[in-house]
């Protein structure tokens, strides 16, 4: 039955090779949608068959990398919105039913929604220790986001604005067996070993010893990890590993990287630049972001005054408080108690919709908990201070984020 009432038009994309087994079931989760297009990169067996049964637009393109297979998707797209998904995914009804909600309303300057990612490992679906609900910019305009082509892996789309977060769940199956797991580590580690030049010794033990043993403290205890179980246990450790490995490849290869450092690319305008090195950093684009943490009160207060100054000078900025009534449009992520452990997970996620520029503290209790807080959950502007008022905080704020026009 066709809707009755006007909304704008959504095209799925997948970008395929060899799997007839999953597309099935995926092409079935974006049977709503308008249009399908599919890009095979070369499938021997039945996947192109299967699409064009479906109804799907298909494009044979022999495989150049993830980035560039799915700008020919986009391409290929006619709608005023596509969804991103892979084979072996599957939105939920809900996950339907929410985007449709969406494109009855688009809200106004609004271009990108983000949704739920819920693995699916073993046999299992898994919850903390994939870091659920781990929001992925999958549904958006295509006349306003394109995938960047210098990324072989990590190659998704980041958000220039506050997107809008979607009900329900996009649902990867991940690993069937141990197998397959331990293949697909391998395979990533790999492709993310190729972006990076070899870095110094101490970089070095870093990156194979140091941070992937914080990783799985962090996974465990802080992302609460270990209610998933021994899947969950599993997941959290073959993702150190991954970690490790990447850069044990590159302590192997000692050899300049076949792709550029992203993390030296100039700032382009619509690409933003990498504000953290190596293939663990996600780029820095478009409005700043500024999150505030306060307790509930006249710390509280004085926080929502100074974010409503910020975004009213164009700011991305957000609340983490324990205070739930609170009037004004200023984006919050409440905590049941202002305590560091329920604070380190609202900024985790804060930091999975969109990349933070500064986190800043409102009173002591605030000012102690941020202290206590890993270096990476606690990015600062320099000689940013709220007591010098909002123009001029904002003036640092573009200072500094603004690239000169000499990079």
């Amino acid at each position: 039955m066709q809707d009755t009432v006007p909304r704008e038009r959504i095209t799925a994309c997948l970008i395929v090779q060899d799997e007839q087994e999953h597309l099935p079931a995926a092409l079935a989760s974006v049977a709503f949608c308008d249009e399908i297009v599919v890009v095979d990169g070369g499938s021997r067996d039945r996947t192109v068959e299967i699409a064009r049964a479906a109804g799907a637009v298909v494009i044979e393109s022999p495989w150049p990398g993830y980035a560039i297979q799915r700008n020919v998707a986009l391409d290929a797209a006619t709608s005023e919105w596509v969804v991103e998904v892979d084979a072996d995914e599957r939105l939920c009804p809900r996950l339907q039913a929410s985007i449709q909600e969406m494109l009855l309303a688009p809200p106004p300057g609004i271009e990108l929604a983000l949704c739920p990612l819920r693995h699916r490992f073993l046999g299992r679906l898994l919850g903390p220790s994939a870091k659920y609900p781990a929001y992925r910019s999958r549904i958006f305009r295509p006349a306003s986001y394109r995938h960047d082509e210098r990324r072989e892996v990590h190659e998704g789309v980041q958000p220039r604005e506050r997107p809008v977060v979607l009900e329900g769940d996009l649902e990867h199956e991940l690993a069937d067996g141990l197998g397959e797991a331990l293949r697909d580590m391998w395979s990533y580690a790999r492709l993310d070993s190729r972006h990076l030049t070899p870095p110094s010794a101490r970089g070095y033990l870093t990156g194979i010893v140091v941070r992937p043993l914080a990783k799985l403290v962090y996974r465990t205890l802080v992302d609460g990890g270990w209610r998933d179980g021994w899947r969950g246990m599993l997941k959290i450790s073959l993702d150190v590993v991954s970690d490790a490995l990447v850069w044990v490849l590159v302590l192997a290869r000692r050899q300049p990287a076949v792709t550029q450092d992203l993390s030296k690319e100039a700032w382009v305008e619509g690409e933003g630049e990498d504000t953290t090195p190596g293939h663990f950093g996600r780029r820095r684009i478009g409005h700043p972001k500024i999150l505030a943490l306060a307790p509930r009160g006249r710390s509280g207060r004085a926080a929502r005054e100074w974010l409503q100054g910020l975004q009213a000078q164009g700011m991305d900025v957000v609340l983490v408080t324990d205070e739930v009534a609170v009037e004004g449009d200023i984006p919050l992520c409440t905590v049941t108690r202002f305590r560091p452990l329920a604070i380190m997970r609202a900024i985790d996620l804060e930091t999975q919709v969109r990349e933070l520029d500064a986190v800043v503290a409102f009173g002591r209790r605030a000012r102690i908990i941020r202290r206590l807080l890993p270096s990476t959950l606690r990015p600062v502007l320099p000689g940013m201070r709220p007591e010098d008022g909002i123009e001029r905080c904002a003036e640092l704020i573009r200072r500094l984020l603004t690239p000169s026009p000499g990079r």
